[in-house]
């Protein structure tokens, strides 16, 4: 098991509601350590929303001095499908997901950050379907540092839908960006992987790690048999001296 190890910070993790653009009430996790948080960290997670597994994430990185908010991204769905113990019915709505509405939620997690803890600067990382809009969200100006973890750099087709586009159409406007991914991960096939190495060919702020042997979802959910505990921790390690360049 590699979740993130313990930093040197107390820290805590605590539910709230975060009161969206549009007048949506969306859940959301809220974690800080017990002094002045260093900096602020935004965190969208896998296609599973908000459960457990994402409050100790928040936790973790807060013990490293973060301030964290994580947003559960089926906060406009009905409660079926937002509580949907099958992963399958949540991934058959990813058509109907909205780029605008996702990245504002983002935006309005990293005002929060900023309000509430008095940071100054805030970053962002994601896994899977967070990764790939942690990918988009790297294009809106919003974030200072990005950290996908095996984002699609295209939309996958069965997710294809009008309120969609391509991570990599924005791939060359990103801020300074570390994405991680695995070698075997269908996901992110190599040509995926290929072109957006080719849209940061001249960003030397942005960097592209491959673990040769590993398949989608390695590193944040220990209970998959993708899981890679060395892999993880090391990714984990670069993920934390990235952000705090």
């Amino acid at each position: 098991m590699a979740l993130l190890d313990e930093g040197p910070q107390d820290a805590t993790a605590e539910r709230f509601v975060l009161d969206a653009r549009d007048g949506t009430s969306v859940d959301a996790i809220h974690a800080r350590p017990d002094g002045q948080a260093e900096a602020g960290l935004v965190v969208h997670p896998d296609v599973g929303g908000l459960r457990p597994l994402f409050d100790e994430h928040c936790r973790r990185l807060a013990t490293h001095g973060f301030a964290v908010a994580c947003t559960e991204p089926f906060a406009r769905f009905p409660r079926e499908v937002r509580e949907a113990s099958d992963i399958s019915v949540r991934m058959s709505h990813m058509k109907d997901m909205h780029d605008e509405l996702q990245l504002g939620d983002l935006a309005q997690a990293a005002e929060f950050l900023v309000e509430t803890d008095g940071v100054q600067r805030v970053s962002i990382i994601g896994f899977c379907m967070g990764g790939m809009y942690t990918l988009k969200a790297a294009a809106t100006g919003t974030f200072v540092r990005a950290v996908p973890f095996y984002g699609m750099i295209r939309v996958p087709d069965d997710w294809r839908g009008p309120g969609h586009r391509d991570p990599l159409a924005t791939a060359a406007d990103v801020c300074p960006t570390l994405a991680i991914f695995g070698g075997k991960d269908p996901w992110t096939p190599p040509d995926d992987v290929e072109a957006l190495r080719f849209a940061w060919l001249h960003r030397d702020d942005c960097e592209i790690v491959v673990y040769p042997d590993a398949d989608h979802g390695f590193v944040h959910a220990p209970e998959r048999p993708a899981h890679r505990p060395d892999d993880a921790r090391d990714a984990w390690q670069r993920t934390l001296a990235f952000l705090r360049r």
